[in-house]
């Protein structure tokens, strides 16, 4: 692992997954600058370009936040605001959150137990984090940092009639219920690409 970049692991080989540690029960703590810096590669990374572009094509196609219209300039408002809301949160919960509280925005995989036990430790992590001295605190940045960020995307750039608390709140948990899952496959994707490998090199009859 490079200390400054993250990991150069992708989930299914495309989907960002340079905070997610396999195996590694002591390692160094991260610097301010070094959240920062992985939360500006993650963001700005290749394949989030087409994957807020599906999400928008998915909110046009539901006239989700009529405001916006429709047409191609709908789809444009969606498509900024899509990435906007993202990369707001990734930088609260990652870099911003953490630098102020002195937390370890990196996922430690569990990689051992039945699926129901390490299900479990994944998803606990949505509200248990480490510091960056090695001890557990409630995740600040995961709950107060996305909420943050969606208060501050609501309220700024979505159209005027859904910069209500309701709304704040279902972008809100929008993102923590894809933060679940996103952290669900961090904690298996080692297993599965293992796998994949084992797959690929074995002889063929």
């Amino acid at each position: 692992m490079q200390a400054d970049q993250g990991t150069k692991d992708r989930l299914f080989f495309a989907l960002p997954n340079f905070l997610s540690l396999e195996n590694s029960a002591h390692v160094p703590p991260m610097t301010v600058k070094q959240k920062f810096q992985v939360s500006v590669r993650s963001s700005f990374d290749w394949f989030q370009y087409p994957w807020y572009g599906a999400l928008a094509g998915i909110s046009q196609a539901r006239n989700s936040e009529p405001g916006y219209g429709q047409g191609a300039e709908g789809y444009a408002k969606r498509y900024a605001s899509q990435f906007a809301d993202g990369t707001i949160e990734n930088f609260m919960v990652n870099a911003v959150v953490p630098s102020l509280l002195r937390t370890d925005p990196r996922y430690y995989q569990m990689g051992k137990g039945s699926v129901l036990k390490r299900t479990g430790y994944a998803l606990s992590r949505l509200v248990v984090t480490r510091t960056d001295s090695g001890h557990n605190t409630f995740n600040v940045g995961e709950i107060g940092g996305s909420f943050a960020a969606a208060a501050i995307s609501t309220y700024s750039y979505h159209p005027e009639a859904d910069k209500t608390l309701s709304n704040t709140a279902t972008v809100w948990g929008a993102q923590v219920g894809y933060d679940a899952i996103r952290i669900v496959l961090n904690e298996f994707w080692p297993d599965l690409r293992r796998k994949f490998h084992r797959g690929k090199s074995e002889p063929q009859p």
